[in-house]
């Protein structure tokens, strides 16, 4: 394998592992999250207008296991992003209207809120020495870890979720 001056290995082995940062993870997720509410409201419509029972159900599923992959996303690139609680809080809330992600996530970008990459080192900063903090950088360190238990965590939820029935709308 021959490398111009320009590329080494190294550089072609660590691009991959760079390219999911906190901004492309939350951009993602808000995006989804927006697109399954077009599902889940054509899902409802068809459901109403056509007696297309299981519409519902099948958008339902798929808007609710991307709300909560989304929330989660919001707790993790919020505590990274060192994003104080409300914050974290409000962008959890957004997914709860309809397409709100969307602006939401503009908005955190033209701040500079999306700003930088993982934090998997302690800095000075007073909040890194929290219990938190420590986690996030324990899993941040081991990122198959830190997607298996969150993939297996959201799917507990959401199985739980499941069991204790959909929301009720009059």
């Amino acid at each position: 394998m021959t490398t111009s001056p320009a590329t080494s290995t190294t550089d072609a082995v660590a691009a991959p592992a760079s390219r999911l940062t906190p901004k492309s993870l939350y951009r993602a997720l808000a995006f989804a999250e927006a697109v399954t509410w077009t599902i889940l409201i054509v899902a409802m419509i068809l459901k109403y207008a056509a007696g297309i029972e299981w519409a519902v159900l099948v958008g339902g599923s798929i808007h609710g296991f991307v709300f909560l992959s989304y929330a989660f996303s919001s707790v993790l690139v919020g505590v990274n992003q060192r994003w104080n609680v409300g914050r974290i809080a409000f962008a959890v809330l957004t997914a709860i209207v309809p397409y709100a992600t969307i602006p939401f996530e503009l908005w955190l970008i033209r701040r500079g809120h999306l700003e930088g990459d993982w934090r998997f080192e302690a800095t000075d900063h007073a909040a890194d020495g929290n219990w938190v903090n420590r986690l996030l950088r324990f899993f941040l360190a081991r990122p198959i870890l830190l997607t298996v238990l969150a993939v297996a965590g959201i799917a507990a939820l959401f199985a739980v979720l499941l069991l204790i029935g959909p929301p009720q709308i009059a």
